[in-house]
């Protein structure tokens, strides 16, 4: 029996179909990312196993550990907390200039500019100006040296056409150098003779920490900054003109956006995140600037930005997942023998294994709804 072509049964179905169409493109395009973002990281997993399998240890053992450490108490929550207070800031460095494709990898550089800054800003200050403006402006000093750094790394390309890649990570070494500089000459505190470093802040000027936790505020500046850095994005016409430039640049020329200003003011701002990371650790950790500053948190940074898929929402979860693997360091050296630098290990190859895994994107069509087939 044939079937007719104007079959209410069929015109029913084909409605439905193409009424579920927006849903299931939204639903491929949102879960690109979470499962290739997961199958990378099993890959980088699994190498990693290879690898602690190869100096005979074993890595269920390791990974145990890593969780007891990072996440199996309530103290190993919170020291994971406040490890990734820091890693939310950095990340922000790099997220929010990839969203103009342009690649900064010296936010580190900015993280111990920006604690000197706050250090330098609050040597005057303490004693002389109450606890809250002290703390508001060495903030301020830190953000704006933070973002002169960075901000100079995007002058240079759009102005000198230098690499932004090069040119962040080569100002992240002299910012480093300067740190030294600054730490062991006129800021130092003649007190401080092992370690240099400037005059420690007294206890009253320290950032405190959430109410029933021991995790400082830092933590919730990170999330604020997260959440600011995705209105910015996402909501303002400023975010959409950057994503337009981001997507194509000369497109965006001929349509008369500012590229120019785009890229200075988005790696102005992202540099600011990550010199405010640094005023964080100066008041809240350290209590004074050294060279303790330069703890890898730039280049953790890169790794949670990149696992995120520079989404800044995306960047809490990411952040406080590396900073319980960074908190099991220790752990893992006392109970295995292993150095602490294990976890760079593992978060070097999650790095190169998601860097590889970038080239599948829009290449599978599942996730792909411009090749499917126009009848669904």
């Amino acid at each position: 029996m044939s079937v007719q072509a104007d079959d209410p049964a069929i015109s029913v179905a084909s409605g439905k179909s193409a009424s579920l169409r927006p849903l299931l493109e939204w639903m491929a395009r949102k879960a690109e990312p979470i499962i290739i973002g997961l199958v990378a990281i099993l890959i980088g997993l699994g190498l990693f196993s290879l690898f602690i399998l190869a100096i005979g240890k074993s890595p269920v053992v390791l990974f145990q550990l890593m969780y007891t450490g990072g996440f199996g108490s309530w103290f190993s929550v919170q020291n994971s907390l406040s490890r990734a207070a820091p890693l939310l800031l950095t990340a922000l460095c790099v997220a929010l200039p990839a969203r103009l494709g342009l690649v900064i990898i010296g936010g580190e550089g900015a993280v111990v500019l920006g604690g000197v800054a706050a250090a330098a800003m609050a040597m005057p200050l303490v004693g002389a100006a109450p606890v809250s403006l002290t703390l508001i402006l060495m903030g301020i000093a830190a953000m704006v040296v933070g973002g002169a750094w960075i901000g100079l790394a995007g002058f240079l390309r759009h102005y000198r056409g230098v690499n932004e890649t090069i040119s962040s990570l080569l100002l992240s070494y002299i910012a480093i150098a300067l740190m030294n500089q600054f730490v062991e000459g006129p800021l130092r505190d003649p007190a401080s003779l092992n370690k240099p470093s400037t005059k420690p802040l007294p206890a009253d000027y320290m950032l405190g920490n959430i109410p029933g936790m021991d995790v400082h505020w830092g933590l919730v500046i990170g999330i604020l900054a997260c959440i600011l850095s995705f209105i910015l994005i996402e909501v303002t016409s400023y975010g959409f003109a950057a994503r337009i430039a981001g997507g194509n640049v000369r497109a965006a020329q001929i349509q008369g956006l500012p590229v120019g200003r785009l890229i200075a003011g988005f790696t102005a701002i992202a540099g600011s995140f990550a010199g405010l990371a640094g005023m964080i650790e100066v008041v809240a950790v350290q209590g004074s600037a050294n060279a303790s500053l330069a703890a890898g948190y730039g280049y953790t940074g890169i790794l949670v930005a990149f696992l995120a898929r520079h989404n800044p929402l995306a960047i809490i979860p990411v952040a406080i997942l590396l900073g319980g693997i960074d908190a099991s360091g220790g752990l893992i050296q006392r109970r295995m023998g292993m150095p602490d630098a294990t976890v760079l290990v593992l978060q070097g190859t999650l790095f190169i294994v998601i860097l590889f895994c970038e080239t599948f994107y829009g290449r599978f069509k599942i996730f792909n709804p411009d090749l499917w087939k126009r009848s669904l």
